[in-house]
């Protein structure tokens, strides 16, 4: 299989390989197309349960009235810029 690749990528990848971080440009590209697969494999695998927790805290705040309206978040991001900027 031949795959061509720019020669923005190329340059760079000549430049870590000319660094000892590939030992060729086969090596790095494999590599590199190594770590995306995995990367996309945990993301496509991720079931969101790590936010189980904070959206139950969101919905109890709520039911609980705990919420504030647009224009009440607005004038607290506003007072807070004032108090950073001064």
């Amino acid at each position: 299989m031949t795959i061509t690749i720019t020669h923005q990528q190329q340059a760079w990848i000549l430049d870590h390989v000319s660094r000892g971080e590939f030992r060729s440009i086969e090596d790095g590209v494999r590599q590199l197309l190594d770590e995306r697969m995995a990367e996309r494999a945990a993301e496509e695998g991720d079931d969101l349960a790590w936010a189980r927790a904070h959206i139950d805290e969101a919905r109890a705040d709520i039911a609980a009235g705990r919420v504030l309206t647009v224009q009440e978040h607005e004038a607290l991001m506003d007072a807070l810029l004032i108090s950073l900027k001064g």
